[in-house]
């Protein structure tokens, strides 16, 4: 069920039918949820379901699905599974021949690439980054390591509003200063708002304003790069294979990248590899 991310009018009568006729109600935060079908006149029993108690509720939840109950599932905002819990559910529920549907609407990640003003495919949902900053470096250094391998996305970010400089400032160390962004915040509600510019000027103005409210951060597609030689071929194919990518999909992504020959850069992908697992033997 998804659930509104800030107006309240965008609840839609297919959601308030569903949830009306649901046997009970899984939810993020039953008084975030409580209040929300109160407004509506719904009275249904409400049931924890969140990232600390999902594993445990997970087995219970389907003892009542293949008994019969119809049983809604919505977090405190936005589209369920989206960087909130659901997803160990829904396979569960899939696994065990269960029926599942979803009643579709609001979603911050999708508005704010709508209002973005960048290119919206592909796009490239990451959800939140890691709070501590190497962690949040690795991960922005493995992004990284894909474009420079081919990747040709946008990238969707959430982020805490107290960490909203900081996070800023490492994308724009991983991924260049000069990238076009766009930070949305408060999508939805009365001071929406949504501040475009390159990531370094993003970070320059929110490391000196203090962000408030629910924020999505994209993150343009980096631009077409110059024809690599030989060495920057197998500088993107180390960097690529080092990052976990397979040999076949580390050299479409470099061909792709770069415009050279694709079965030569898997022959020299297939040596670089082998080179390396040679070392580590």
């Amino acid at each position: 069920m998804a659930t509104p991310i800030g107006n309240l009018g965008d609840l839609s009568p297919r959601a308030l039918e569903a949830l009306r006729s649901a046997d009970a109600v899984l939810c993020e935060d039953t008084r975030v949820t409580g209040a929300l079908l109160a407004r509506h006149g719904v009275s249904v029993p409400l049931v924890p379901l969140h990232e600390h108690n999902e594993a445990a509720q997970v087995p219970r939840v389907i003892g009542r699905l293949a008994a019969g109950e119809k049983l809604a599932l919505a977090s405190d905002a936005g589209t369920p599974l989206m960087s909130d819990p659901g997803y160990r559910l829904v396979r569960a529920a899939i696994a065990a021949g269960l029926p599942v549907t979803a009643v579709p609407g609001p979603n911050a990640a999708v508005m704010a690439v709508t209002l973005s003003g960048l290119p919206p495919h592909p796009f490239l949902f990451v959800g939140f980054l890691p709070a501590r900053a190497a962690a949040r470096a690795a991960e922005l250094g493995g992004l990284r390591a894909a474009e420079r391998a081919g990747l040709r996305a946008t990238l969707v970010f959430y982020e805490a509003p107290h960490r909203l400089a900081e996070a800023l400032a490492a994308m724009a160390e991983a991924l260049g200063g000069d990238r076009p962004a766009a930070v949305a915040r408060e999508l939805t509600k009365r001071f929406e708002e949504v501040r475009r510019g390159s990531l370094a000027e993003l970070a320059a103005w929110y490391a000196r304003h203090e962000a408030r409210g629910e924020v999505v951060v994209v993150v343009g597609p980096p631009a077409p790069e110059a024809p690599a030689g030989e060495a920057e071929l197998d500088a993107r194919l180390r960097e690529a294979l080092a990052a976990g990518i397979s040999v076949r999909d580390a050299a479409a992504a470099v061909a792709a990248a770069t415009g050279a020959a694709r079965k030569a850069v898997y022959r020299r992908a297939l040596e670089i590899a082998r080179a390396a697992a040679g070392k580590a033997g």
